[in-house]
């Protein structure tokens, strides 16, 4: 077996471990709650539903996959290594790099699945409220407008950037430290446009710490952009939104921040004593 097919077996093993975590259906049953109740909002709000539900559809798909991303990093590398099962998986042929990699694809697995439940839950909002008489039009993609790929193209990238983030500190961390950063390193990252406005006006070693931030923090604004400023134009998914050469553009530039990241995560866990 080769290399590739050693990753995908780890893959598929971590697929399953996953989808035995009873915490995960707990939070698909929480984003549907959130797309339910923004579809209740909606309906009080008949001149604006449409836009409401796009929005809060888009947001639970960004938030709630990023928040999972970050669960599945700092827990499944670990467990690995609290249950002791990482001294007999690191007995075999396996290279540490290729058990990294292969818990990041089967953590991609697992959240291109629940992003596909997430989209399909959108829809069904979106058709439901079609069927109440909401005024979007049908010819618009039936329920998906050009905007709402994009946006949720884009949130997709940014949960696998996230997902990426959480396994990088769970290399050499425990769960809960893994998770701290994480978390915050995901919070600082959808506020880089206040960070690059704060080190515009400051001098000194103020601006050099806050420009430094900005080397190595992964921009993950770059994948919610709806109702925000790119490029000093306000987009929004109701009007003038960003095209596809952004999109490429933007998932190149996650690309980079995954490679990077895992690449530190293989060389950190290849260095990394279990005894």
């Amino acid at each position: 077996m080769g290399f590739l097919g050693r990753i995908w077996a780890i893959a598929l093993n971590t697929f399953r471990e996953a989808v035995r975590m009873r915490v995960l259906y707990g939070i698909i049953a929480l984003v549907f709650l959130v797309n339910g109740v923004g579809l209740f909002m909606s309906e009080m709000n008949l001149a604006d539903q449409t836009r409401m539900m796009r929005d809060v559809a888009v947001s639970s798909i960004s938030f709630f996959g990023s928040l999972i991303a970050i669960f599945l990093g700092v827990v499944l590398l670990y467990v690995e290594v609290q249950r002791r099962t990482i001294h007999s998986i690191i007995s075999k042929p396996i290279e540490r790099w290729e058990f990294v990699v292969g818990k990041y694809v089967g953590m991609t697995l697992v959240l291109s699945v629940l992003a596909a439940f997430f989209i399909g839950g959108m829809l069904a909002m979106m058709m439901l409220d079609i069927g109440h008489g909401s005024d979007l039009v049908k010819g618009e993609l039936g329920v998906m407008s050009s905007n709402v790929v994009k946006a949720t193209w884009l949130a997709y990238v940014g949960i696998l950037t996230v997902a990426a983030v959480a396994i990088f500190f769970s290399s050499f961390s425990s769960p809960f430290l893994s998770g701290l950063f994480a978390l915050g390193l995901f919070a600082v990252g959808n506020l880089t446009p206040d960070l690059q406005a704060i080190a515009a006006k400051q001098s000194g070693l103020a601006g050099a710490v806050v420009k430094g931030m900005l080397w190595v923090i992964p921009d993950l604004h770059t994948f919610v952009i709806s109702g925000r400023e790119v490029a000093g134009q306000h987009v929004s998914l109701h009007g003038g939104f960003v095209g596809w050469e952004y999109v490429t553009q933007a998932t190149a530039y996650g690309a980079l921040w995954i490679a990077g990241l895992l690449a530190l995560a293989c060389v950190i866990f290849q260095r990394r004593d279990f005894v």
